[in-house]
């Protein structure tokens, strides 16, 4: 499962004209300037949550593992206790 949704091929439920609407505006409240160093904290803050998200994913992962290797033990093992009995 992707974490990227995408809805009707729209990203977010918006289309390019709104994310023009959106890159504009975001231009005249921080300028030219600032809009490059924003875009590059937002880029590293969005790496960051992926990072993040992955490794929970991975431990979530590990665990269910484990819980199924248990589980696989348990029943192999009252199977074989039924049949000695």
């Amino acid at each position: 499962m992707s974490l990227r949704r995408e809805v009707n091929g729209r990203m977010f439920g918006l289309g390019w004209q709104e994310l023009i609407i959106i890159l504009i505006i975001a231009l005249i409240i921080f300028g030219p300037r600032k809009l490059p160093e924003i875009g590059k904290s937002l880029g590293q803050a969005i790496n960051g949550f992926k990072e993040s998200t992955k490794k929970v994913q991975d431990e979530a992962k590990k665990e269910i593992k484990e819980i199924e290797k248990v589980v696989t033990e348990d029943s192999s093992s009252n199977s074989s206790q039924k049949s000695v009995q």
